[in-house]
C-alpha cells in the first residue's frame, strides 16, 4: 500500500465494484448471467465459470478508474490472471483500481439477533499472502437480523477485533456489519450499531484508517458521523437486494456515502449478449452508480 493508495480511496470521487462471490452465494451470480447449473458438475467448473464473467467485466472498456475506485475480490479470484496478468497487478496497473480482498468464511448460525463471522484462523496467512499480491485492503462480512443490543454488540466487537488484526498486517481492512433490508426492526438496529460503530472508534487511535461497508440507512445521511470520524478513510454502501434503480436512489440521498455494490452492479448482465450489449450496459451501470456515489 502506498501514500497514493491511500489517498485515491479517500478523496477520489468514485465507488467501489464488489466482485467477491464466493461458494455459497456464485451459483446465484451465474444463474443471473444466464449460467444454469446443470453447465457445471464440480466446484472447479464453477469458478471457472464465474471467474469468465468477471474476467469480461473488469476487461470491458468502461470498467476502469476514471469511475471505479476499487474492486473487491474473492480469494480464488486474487489467485488467478486478468488477461494475462495477475489480478490484482491488473486491476491497479491497468486499469487504476485498487484491489480489495474478501477474508470472510462465511457466517454462523443465528445466535442473539446476528450472525457473526466463522473463525478465520488462517487469517495471518492470508494476510500475508494478500501482502504479496499487492491487495490494498480487505472486506468482511457480518449480518444483523433484529435490534437486538447485546448481539449487534458483539457484532461490531467482533469486526472491531478483527479489523485491528488486518490494519497492524499493512492492510485496510472494510467491516461490514450488514443489517437484513428485511428486517423488521432495520432503524432500531441502526441506532444501536451507530452507538457501537461510535464507541469503538472514539476508543483508540488504528494503525490505519479503516473503513466500514453499511446498508444504506432509513434515514438520511444517518451516517455522517461515521464518515466525518477521522479514524474513518472512507464509507461505503452494499446494495442489500435493493434494484440498482432503488439502490442508487438511496444512495444519491446518502451525501459522502458511496456505492460498493455486487448485484446492482451486474443487473441485466448476461454470457448470451454481444460484445457491444455487454458494454454497452455495463457502461450505463457504472454510469449510473457513480453520479449517485458522488453526491
Amino acid at each position: 500500500m502506498t501514500t497514493t493508495q491511500l489517498e485515491r480511496m479517500g478523496h477520489d470521487k468514485g465507488f467501489i465494484a464488489a466482485l467477491d462471490q464466493s461458494g455459497g452465494s456464485t451459483p446465484g451470480a451465474l444463474r443471473r448471467y444466464g449460467i444454469e447449473e446443470d453447465r457445471y458438475s464440480s466446484e472447479h467448473e464453477m469458478f471457472d465459470l464465474v471467474h469468465a464473467m468477471r474476467e469480461r467485466i473488469v476487461t470491458s472498456p468502461s470498467f476502469t478508474g476514471e469511475k471505479i475506485l476499487a474492486s473487491i475480490l474473492f480469494e480464488k479470484t486474487m489467485d488467478r490472471s486478468f488477461a494475462g496478468r495477475p489480478a490484482a497487478d491488473y486491476l491497479w496497473e491497468v486499469k487504476n483500481i485498487l484491489p480489495i480482498l474478501k477474508v470472510d468464511k462465511g457466517l454462523r448460525d443465528e445466535a442473539d439477533g446476528v450472525r457473526l463471522m466463522k473463525p478465520l484462523p488462517d487469517l495471518g496467512d492470508l494476510l500475508r499472502k494478500a501482502k504479496g499480491a499487492r491487495i490494498f485492503g480487505t472486506k468482511m462480512r457480518s449480518v444483523i437480523l433484529e435490534a437486538a443490543p447485546a448481539g449487534i454488540a458483539a457484532n461490531v466487537a467482533q469486526q472491531f477485533d478483527l479489523g485491528r488484526t488486518i490494519a497492524a498486517a499493512g492492510l485496510v481492512p472494510i467491516l461490514e456489519p450488514e443489517i437484513d433490508i428485511r428486517s423488521t426492526t432495520k432503524a432500531e438496529s441502526e441506532a444501536i450499531l451507530l452507538e457501537e460503530i461510535m464507541r469503538h472508534l472514539d476508543s483508540g487511535a488504528f494503525d490505519l484508517p479503516l473503513m466500514f461497508k453499511l446498508t444504506p440507512p432509513s434515514v438520511d445521511d444517518f451516517y455522517r458521523p461515521v464518515i466525518d470520524h477521522p479514524s474513518v478513510l472512507r464509507v461505503v454502501a452494499l446494495s442489500g437486494g435493493y434494484s440498482r434503480d432503488e439502490a442508487n436512489a438511496i444512495l444519491a440521498r446518502n451525501h459522502g456515502l458511496i456505492a460498493s455494490f455486487s448485484r446492482a452492479l451486474t443487473e441485466g448482465l448476461t454470457e448470451s449478449m454481444t460484445t457491444e450489449e455487454f458494454d454497452a450496459l455495463l457502461a450505463a451501470s457504472i454510469g449510473s452508480i457513480y453520479e449517485a456515489s458522488i453526491t
